[in-house]
């Protein structure tokens, strides 16, 4: 499906204000993301929006206080992916910073509770024997959670970044950039983020309170590392906001002042702290965490998060490691059954991709779904949900739903229900992912009314799948310090993209590594040195011919070492000759 790829040149309509220290090519690439300044380009902690703009803080910060003062009984609650697990570890570590005695911590299970604040899971919660129960990375649509949970006489504090439905649930207080009304003004910080900025805000509220008077002010910032990995494996924008987190956390990390649990992990994956970049975290940290919550259970992920013993650190993400090989080869298996699915329904279709596309298979397993949805959405360039059992052998599936730009899947579900009452048990997410669950029976419905709500709502224009690139790059830019200036000048993410470029390339030698990955061997126009490039999964068993014309990333070639670059290729076309 590469023919139906379009790469389009990214348009830089303001160079902006920049020192001589930046190079003319980032300068170049950071406008075209409307960066204008260094400030812009690379926030710091100091233009972070103030706590005090988002809704309910000062009910939240008080009903914290209060316990704290009283000596209480706290109860975090997290979710099974990334987000949930680092936000949970903020939430403890936080609040034990910050005075709180009797911190305690719970995360549902994929399998026995499903998603948030469950009624069978607050019943399980109850020998905790909790004062007040907090939330992270959900809370915001789990009505019936929060009602057992006041029902017991609990406080409850909603900590979330999911969009709300059209009733809040009856908590005591609420913190949600994205409740309607909300003069924050970034709607994209994470679960992780949110409970950050109730902890900046509850220290600022006991600082006003005298209760550091003497005493050292508790560090917060010692939760940045955590708060990075959480906002990028959560697939966020990362807006100005966002990056001024996220590239504090990435110094922690770099200078070796990470959590011992995040520490062990980025040994166990075999990354160089000093050289972490938000790509590892994406492609590395947080599908080790996530393996956790998706086949065995997320307290082991939050586990070696709060964990200060570096031998028992070591040990759980060595398991991790064992976890996430085990999540790779479930995946793969559901995949290629994905693939085989689709393969025949283009086949029948005459090629024609379909709108939308659900897919399910009674073996799958309900915890790698979403990932499986990821892949199908980036091959069909269309929005994908897979279903799976909610356990083996129920009537009960739960569907995970991947998006295109331009979009909004969750609202795409929201009006599914608002038309078919009844046809969706429950939903939540956000615009480029979703998650839901319904009766097998109802699935065929449902495919019929995703497909028409798709078909009716999708602007044509988002099912041409695009590229954006940064444009070419000359033979005096392919080199080492390049490289290197754009693996130091991110953080790169959603919303903030990694720079990709493209260009017609000599082919000078190519090979084929394991059956699938295309080496190839190049030379661009104007320049003599060889260059080493790498079109993962990318050969489809044909010559690519003596000139191609490729969209890439330049990085540096970890395996050769020294300053040897690389290509990382994302799209590989034959190219024409020049003119002579």
């Amino acid at each position: 499906m590469s023919d139906a790829v379009k790469i389009v040149r990214r348009d830089v309509l303001d160079a902006g204000q920049w020192d001589a220290q930046t190079l003319p090519l980032l300068q170049r690439i950071y406008a075209a993301r409307g960066a204008r300044s260094a400030e812009q380009a690379q926030p710091k902690l100091g233009q972070l929006h103030a706590p005090e703009l988002l809704g309910g803080m000062q009910a939240a910060v008080e009903l914290l206080a209060a316990a704290i003062a009283g000596n209480k009984r706290i109860l975090v609650v997290g979710d099974f992916d990334c987000d949930g697990a680092t936000a949970c570890a903020v939430g403890v570590r936080g609040l034990r910073l910050l005075g709180a005695r009797d911190v305690v911590h719970a995360v549902p299970n994929r399998m026995v509770h499903g998603y948030g604040l469950s009624p069978s899971l607050v019943e399980e919660l109850a020998a905790l024997q909790p004062d007040l129960l907090v939330t992270v990375d959900h809370g915001i649509a789990c009505h019936a959670g929060v009602n057992a949970a006041k029902a017991l006489g609990w406080q409850v504090l909603v900590t979330d970044h999911h969009l709300p439905g059209e009733m809040l649930p009856p908590a005591d207080a609420i913190v949600d950039p994205n409740v309607d009304g909300d003069a924050f003004p970034s709607k994209s910080l994470a679960g992780v983020g949110v409970i950050f900025y109730v902890l900046m805000a509850l220290r600022r509220h006991l600082r006003g309170q005298g209760a550091f008077a003497g005493q050292p002010e508790p560090d917060l910032l010692t939760l940045l590392d955590l708060v990075a990995v959480g906002t990028v494996a959560d697939l966020v924008a990362l807006d100005e906001n966002n990056r001024a987190l996220v590239g504090a956390g990435l110094r922690r990390l770099r200078a070796g002042k990470g959590c011992v649990g995040l520490r062990a992990l980025i040994e166990a994956s075999g990354r160089d702290a000093r050289r972490l970049t938000g790509s590892d975290i994406g492609f590395a940290l947080g599908p080790r965490l996530n393996a956790a919550g998706r086949l065995e259970d997320m307290a082991l992920g939050i586990e070696l998060l709060l964990t200060e013993d570096p031998a028992q650190a070591r040990e759980i993400a060595a398991l991790l490691e064992e976890i996430n090989a085990e999540r790779r080869a479930v995946q793969q298996l559901m995949t290629d059954d994905a693939e085989l699915a689709v393969s025949r329904a283009l086949l029948a279709d005459d090629g024609q991709r379909p709108v939308a596309a659900c897919l399910f298979d009674a073996e799958w397993h309900p915890g790698v779904v979403g990932l499986v949805a990821s892949k199908m959405k980036d091959r069909l360039h269309r929005p994908v949900i897979a279903f799976a059992p909610s356990e083996p052998g129920s009537a009960a599936l739960r569907g995970s739903a991947r998006s295109i730009p331009g979009f909004h899947i969750r609202d795409a579900l929201a009006a599914i229900n608002a038309t078919h009452p009844g046809l969706i048990e429950k939903f939540g997410g956000h615009a480029m992912a979703a998650g839901l669950s319904l009766p097998r029976e109802r699935l065929d419905a449902f495919k019929a009314a995703f497909e028409q709500q798709v078909l009716a709502t999708i602007d044509p224009t988002a099912l041409q799948q695009q590229l954006l690139s940064d444009g070419e790059l000359s033979a005096s830019e392919l080199d080492f310090t390049h490289a290197e200036a754009l693996r130091l000048a991110g953080p790169w993410g959603q919303g903030f993209a990694e720079p990709l470029f493209d260009g017609a390339f000599d082919v000078l030698e190519w090979r084929v590594l394991k059956e699938r990955h295309l080496k190839l061997v190049l030379r661009a126009p104007g320049g003599n040195a060889k260059i080493s490039a790498i079109h993962f999964s990318g050969w489809k068993g044909a010559d690519p011919g003596s000139r191609v014309h490729i969209a890439y990333r330049l990085v540096g070639d970890d395996y050769r070492g020294g300053q040897a670059i690389q290509l990382i290729i994302e799209h590989c076309t034959p190219a024409e000759a020049p003119s002579p």
